[in-house]
């Protein structure tokens, strides 16, 4: 159509539909600025145009004044052929002026001209003088029409080149546009075939999930008819089968009664046989010691009564002897007295030899006298013998039955609920209570899972004997006064109480009728009943703390702590540990030990936490060492008893422990993790395995009472609380894994 310009070579290609092309639209070449910028994207920057360009520009723009029509650069550019260069422009003669182009249309969405098609500004730019045709006749004369057209030739082809390479460009981002446009709609297609399916489906499952609720509800009132029959059956079995089990109890407690009854009677009846036996032996002995005595006593009397009357009727014959050699000399003078002096000294020698006869039977009985007090010795050395050989057996059998019950032993307390605790006390279980006394069972809380179901988790723990918050500090020593007859029988015996603070663990150990006083005392009575068996045996003790993995002498003067350093030493060859410069006291009676007790307690290092309002900081050590003599046969035995309450295990969250206490805590801990790694270390079972002893001065303190020349009793205590629950199990935890170690066979220290 006439007016409207000819397609350029942007024109002749295609423009993308696609919203995710990133294309950017060419651009157009502006007036004035066609030499310097080729495109706003584009990073290549064009050189200054020469003067013969700049030149042509204004003659082309005083052409456009004219009216004549001329095709511009950028429209010819699109019909080039890379083959034919378009002909040269034709020179524009003196005093002919160009013909200015047609206007455009100006219709609606047209394009401006193209950026070679030079127009004139609508309006002149101030300052500046509006261009005429003489103004470039003038100019034209200064320049020569060949350079202009060979520069503006080369600025053609340059430019030319470059948008080649854009065309390219432009092209290939359209075809990859075109690509992932595709692309889009395929995957599009794909996700609406995927939703019509999924909808589908979602149809089919409702359908499907409206008739298993139905069936579901039909089920329901089914498996509730079910259940409510079930109920009814349950209920009567278990109606019937509680009083079958009654019967069965009555008639088990009714057997049971009647045995334990009969038992009894014959108990007491053989008891009372012996004790009868026993009884008759020991006044026989005696009625028999004392008639052979009376009889010994006797005759030695009467013996020194007839030595005394012989010796006295010798000193009478002698006399009467020198009186008779008297009346020989007179015997002229007195006939008569000399008779009667003769059948005196007959009448002596006859009472002489009367007196010799009784003598020699005397000595006679004397001698059968002697034969039987030596008899009844030999017998006595006899029963002596008996009775030590007998010891040694009991020690015998007594340590095979100590290391038949494991030289390693748990035993777990409860303490009682105080009267301020009874709402917050957990649920503890005791199942065989009645029978052995072996488990305990922790009930932890309720929780509710994510269907709404609560379950109760329910941790069993089993030891060695456990005993509930009812049992006292007597029925507990019952359980370990076998442990101390060892201690005296040359064996070293280790007690020691772990667990939380405020578990009752100095309670146990310490208190009046706690472990260390009863030991002490059953230690002496029993050595007292073994002097008659040939033992004399002295005691030594030490009281001792380990705090801050320092050792404190608790029976030392209170402003000596933290100041004397005490040293450990162990003795390999006699398996025996010292500290030193420590206070020993020689424990002569039972009422030592209360003094030894009360002055320890008023030393030991105790402060208030979170937990606990009299919290044991530290680890306290009574030291015993039993020192056995027997005269009779030489032998000579040492045990050590060591009673150990440990220092409450706790963790920081619930003591809250800052500054001093915090330091304190955080030594507990390592102290009592180091005795965890050592009864690993020694229930591993490997010869020759490293034990960690030196990790704590607790452990090494201990080395010889925790190792395989020992037998050791390990109190775990319990709290009854519900706050506590956690703190419960780990300790429960950990003292089932020492259950399950083994430290091998005790030796004990005899020397002959």
């Amino acid at each position: 159509m006439a007016g409207e310009r000819p397609p350029t070579m942007y024109s002749a290609l295609p423009r993308p539909t696609s919203s995710h092309s990133k294309i950017p639209p060419p651009t157009p070449f502006g007036s004035g600025r066609v030499l310097q910028q080729v495109a706003p994207n584009s990073n290549i920057m064009m050189p200054p145009p020469s003067k013969a360009a700049t030149a042509s520009f204004k003659a082309s723009k005083a052409a456009g004044t004219n009216g004549t029509s001329r095709t511009s650069l950028v429209e010819r550019a699109g019909q080039f052929d890379k083959t034919k260069m378009p002909p040269p422009p034709r020179p524009i003669g003196r005093g002919q002026m160009p013909t200015a182009p047609k206007p455009a249309s100006g219709r609606p969405g047209s394009r401006p001209a193209s950026s070679l098609g030079f127009r004139p500004p609508a309006t002149p730019t101030p300052g500046s003088r509006p261009t005429s045709a003489q103004s470039m006749q003038d100019d034209g004369g200064f320049y020569d029409m060949d350079e202009r057209m060979k520069g503006a030739d080369s600025d053609f082809r340059s430019m030319l080149q470059l948008h080649e390479a854009e065309i390219k460009e432009l092209k290939q981002m359209y075809l990859e546009s075109r690509q992932e446009s595709a692309q889009s709609k395929e995957k599009e297609i794909q996700w609406e075939t995927k939703r019509v399916t999924l909808e589908s489906e979602i149809a089919r499952t409702k359908v499907e999930l409206d008739g298993y609720r139905k069936k579901a509800a039909e089920l329901e009132r089914t498996l509730e008819d079910e259940r409510r029959d079930r109920r009814l059956e349950r209920d009567d079995a278990q109606r019937r089968a509680r009083d079958e089990l009654d019967d069965l109890r009555r008639q088990h407690q009714q057997v049971l009664d009647s045995l334990e009854r009969k038992l009894r009677m014959e108990l007491m009846e053989e008891k009372a046989a012996r004790t009868r036996e026993v009884q008759d032996m020991k006044n026989q002995m005696g009625l028999e010691r004392q008639r052979l005595e009376m009889q010994m006593d006797g005759t030695g009397r009467e013996t020194r009564s007839l030595k005394m009357e012989l010796e006295a009727k010798i000193t009478e014959l002698e006399r009467e002897r020198a009186m008779n050699n008297t009346l020989r000399d007179k015997i002229s003078e007195s006939d008569s007295v000399s008779l009667g002096m003769e059948t005196t000294t007959r009448a002596l020698r006859q009472r002489i030899e009367q007196l010799e006869n009784q003598g020699q039977s005397q000595a006679q009985d004397f001698a059968a006298l002697e034969r039987q007090l030596q008899e009844a010795r030999a017998q006595t050395a006899l029963v002596e013998e008996k009775l030590r050989n007998e010891e040694i057996i009991r020690r015998r059998l007594h340590n095979q039955v100590q290391e038949l019950k494991g030289n390693i032993r748990v035993f777990c307390r409860v303490r009682p609920t105080l009267e301020h605790e009874q709402d917050a006390s957990a649920e503890i279980r005791f199942p065989d209570q009645d029978l052995e006394g072996k488990e305990i069972e922790i009930v932890g809380a309720t929780e509710k899972s994510a269907l709404g179901k609560e379950t109760t988790k329910t941790h069993p723990f089993s030891f060695d004997k456990v005993f509930g918050p009812s049992q006292q500090n007597v029925h507990v020593f019952e359980e370990i006064s076998q442990l101390i007859q060892s201690a005296l029988d040359g064996y070293n015996v280790c007690i020691f109480c772990y667990g939380q603070t405020g578990a009752g663990k100095t309670h146990t150990m310490s208190s009046p009728d706690g472990m260390i006083p009863r030991a002490v005392h059953q230690i002496y009575e029993t050595a007292k009943g073994l002097e008659s068996k040939g033992w004399t045996y002295t005691m030594e003790g030490n009281f001792v703390e380990v705090y801050n993995e320092n050792i404190n002498d608790l029976l030392g003067k209170a402003d000596d702590l933290d100041k004397k350093k005490h040293e450990i030493r162990h003795d390999p060859k006699e398996q025996r540990t010292t500290i030193t410069d420590v206070e020993t006291v020689i424990l002569d009676n039972p009422s030592q030990v209360d003094s030894m007790l009360r002055r320890a307690s008023k030393t030991r290092s105790v402060a208030a936490t979170m937990a606990n309002m009299r919290s044991s900081r530290s680890h306290s050590v009574f030291i015993l060492r039993l020192i056995g003599v027997n005269h009779a046969t030489g032998q000579r035995s040492e045990g050590t008893l060591n009673l150990v309450d440990l220092a409450g295990s706790e963790r920081l969250s619930h003591s809250q422990s800052t500054g001093e206490r915090l330091k304190e805590t955080q030594s507990i801990n390592r102290s009592l993790a180091c005795l965890g790694d050592v009864i690993a270390a020694l229930g591993s079972g490997k010869e020759g395995a490293h034990i960690p002893y030196r990790n704590s001065k607790l452990t090494y303190l201990l080395q010889y009472s925790l190792g395989g020349n020992s037998k050791c009793l390990m109190f775990v205590m319990v709290s009854p609380m519900q706050a506590h629950m956690s703190e419960t199990l780990t300790s429960l935890k950990f003292a089932t894994k020492v259950n399950n170690t083994t430290i091998g066979t005790a030796k004990k220290v005899v020397k002959v």
